[in-house]
C-alpha cells in the first residue's frame, strides 16, 4: 500500500480525479493479456512529461515502484504490477501532435492507438508500416516498449526501424530528448535504440517521432492450402528464395485452422492441413506481378489450391481467419501459453516438426501460426489446469529448440515477467551483467517496472 502522504502528493501532481485508489478501479489495471494479475497500490493518469517527471522524482524519494502502462495488451506480463506500487497509465497522453508530409514523419504521444495513427497518416497518402495484431487497441508507447513487430515485418521491419526520436523521462525524473527528426543522426550513443524494447524499465516515453513512407498504391492477397504444415513452411521459404518480398507471409497449422473454422462456423480450408496467407503491395503492376509469382511458387511447392482475393471483402475474409486464431484456440482448451519464438526462415519446417514432437512427448496439443516470412512462429501450448507441470517442461523445450536452430526466445512479445527465468538461455552471463549495469546506472533505486526481464527479479516465477 502507498502511504496517505504519497497519495496526497500524487493528487497534487495529476489532480485528484486522475488518481485511482478504489479496489474496483485498481482491478482494471492489475493484469495484461497474459491474464496474470497483481493489484497496484494506486493508478495515476498523467497529462504530460512534466507530471510524469514529478511522479518519478517522488517515487525515487519515497522508494515506491512505478509501472508504466498503455492498454494492457502485452503478452509477457510487462505491465503487471507484481510488486504493487503505482501504475502509471499513459492513456490521457493520446494526441497525434504532428503529421509532416514534407518530412515524412509524425509526432505522437505514447497513448495514441496504433491503428488511429495509421488511419490518420493514410488519409494523407502516407504509411506507418508496423502492424501488430492488436493495432486497433494497442498504443504506440507500448509498441516502443516492446519493439512491436507484426504481420508486415518481413518487408518493412519492426518498430525500431521507424522511430527517429523520443522524449523520455528517466527513472530519476529528468526529461531528455533522444534521436532527431532526421533519418541520419549519430550524435553520441544511440539512446533511442536503448529505450526501444526496454519494456518500461529504463524510462517512460512521453513523445515519439516516427518515420513515414508513401502509401502503397495497390495491395494484393492470396491464400495457399497445403496437405501438411511442412509443405506450407517450405513454400514460405521458397517465396523469399525466389526474390519475392511480400509484405506479409502468414502460416497457420492444422490445429489453428480447425479452431478458427469452429470459431467462425465456416469451412475456410476445404479440409487442408495448413494455410499460407501472402500479401504483396506497391505499384499496381508490381503488386500484381508479385502475388502471381507467389501463387506460382505455392503451387510448385505442393499447394492443393490457391485462392486469390478479388475484392476488398474477400481480402478481409482471409485476414479475418488469421486475426481470429488467438481467441479461437480457447475453444480447444481453456488455457494456453503463447511463445513467440523466432528462427531463421530455413529452420521453420524443422522447428515445427520438433514442436509437434515436444507436444507428443509431453501429452500436450501445440498450435503454431504466425509470421513465416520472418521466422516468427507463435507456438501455443494448449492445456487444462491439470496439465500445468507438463506445460512448464514443454515451454523450456520449445525455447531451447528455437535457440538450437539459431533463433531467439522472443520475436516481438518481450521478456517481461513470463520469460525472465529463460533469458539466461539466450543472453548469457556477460550480456545479462551488462544489462544489469545499464539498469543500475539509469535507475539506481530500481523504481521503474521492477520484477521484469531479469531472472532474479522475477517475483512470481514460471509457469504463467
Amino acid at each position: 500500500m502507498l502511504k496517505s502522504s504519497i497519495l496526497n502528493e500524487l493528487k497534487e501532481i495529476v489532480g485528484p480525479e486522475n488518481l485511482f485508489t478504489a479496489p474496483e478501479e485498481l482491478v482494471v489495471y492489475s493484469y495484461d493479456a497474459t491474464k496474470r494479475e497483481s493489484l497496484p497500490g494506486a493508478v495515476a493518469l498523467p497529462a504530460d512529461a512534466k507530471e510524469v517527471s514529478g511522479i518519478l522524482a517522488l517515487a525515487n524519494r519515497e522508494k515506491f515502484a512505478v509501472i508504466p502502462r498503455g492498454t494492457g495488451t502485452g503478452m509477457s506480463g510487462g505491465s503487471v504490477p507484481v510488486q504493487g506500487g503505482l501504475v502509471l497509465s499513459l492513456e490521457r497522453m493520446n494526441k497525434i501532435l504532428e503529421i509532416s508530409e514534407a518530412d515524412l514523419l509524425a509526432v505522437a504521444e505514447p497513448g495514441v492507438i496504433t491503428g488511429d495513427l495509421q488511419r490518420a497518416v493514410e488519409a494523407k497518402g502516407l504509411f506507418y508500416p508496423p502492424d501488430p495484431a492488436s493495432r486497433q487497441f494497442c498504443t504506440l508507447g507500448g509498441n516502443v516498449a516492446e519493439c512491436a513487430g507484426g504481420l508486415r515485418a518481413v518487408k518493412y521491419g519492426v518498430t525500431k526501424d521507424y522511430v527517429l526520436g523520443l522524449e523520455v523521462v528517466l527513472p530519476t525524473g529528468e526529461i531528455i530528448p533522444t534521436g532527431a527528426r532526421t533519418v541520419k543522426s549519430v550524435a553520441g550513443y544511440d539512446l533511442t535504440r536503448l529505450i526501444i524494447g526496454s519494456e518500461g524499465t529504463l524510462g517512460v516515453v512521453t513523445k515519439i517521432i516516427v518515420k513515414l513512407l508513401p502509401l502503397p498504391e495497390r495491395v494484393e492477397t492470396a491464400a495457399g492450402y497445403f496437405a501438411s504444415v511442412d509443405d506450407a513452411a517450405r513454400a514460405a521459404s521458397s517465396i523469399l528464395a525466389h526474390r519475392i518480398v511480400p509484405r506479409a507471409v502468414e502460416l497457420i497449422d492444422q490445429v489453428a485452422l480447425r479452431a478458427v473454422e469452429t470459431h467462425l462456423k465456416q469451412d475456410i480450408s476445404g479440409g487442408s492441413e495448413a494455410m499460407l496467407l501472402v500479401e504483396t503491395d506497391g505499384a499496381r503492376e508490381t503488386a500484381t506481378r508479385e502475388i502471381e509469382a507467389a501463387a506460382g511458387v505455392m503451387i510448385s511447392s505442393g499447394a492443393l489450391s490457391v485462392r486469390r482475393a478479388e475484392s476488398a471483402e474477400e481480402r478481409e475474409q482471409l485476414w479475418r481467419a488469421r486475426r481470429s486464431i488467438s481467441p479461437a484456440l480457447y475453444s480447444v482448451k481453456p488455457r494456453k501459453v503463447n511463445e513467440d519464438i523466432v528462427v531463421p526462415r530455413s529452420a521453420i519446417a524443422p522447428f515445427l516438426r520438433e514442436a509437434r514432437e515436444i507436444g507428443r512427448r509431453n501429452g500436450l496439443l501445440i498450435a503454431a501460426y504466425g509470421h513465416a516470412g520472418d521466422g516468427n512462429i507463435h507456438t501455443n501450448i494448449l492445456y487444462d489446469d491439470a496439465d500445468l507441470p507438463r506445460v512448464e517442461k514443454a515451454v523450456e523445450e520449445v525455447l531451447r529448440a528455437a535457440l538450437r536452430l539459431g533463433g531467439s526466445i522472443s520475436g516481438e512479445h518481450g521478456i517481461g515477467l513470463t520469460k525472465a527465468a529463460y533469458l539466461p538461455l539466450e543472453a548469457g552471463a556477460g550480456a545479462l551483467g551488462a544489462m544489469r549495469r545499464i539498469k543500475q546506472a539509469l535507475d539506481p533505486n530500481n523504481i521503474l517496472n521492477p520484477g521484469k526481464i531479469f531472472p532474479e527479479q522475477n517475483a512470481q516465477g514460471n509457469p504463467r
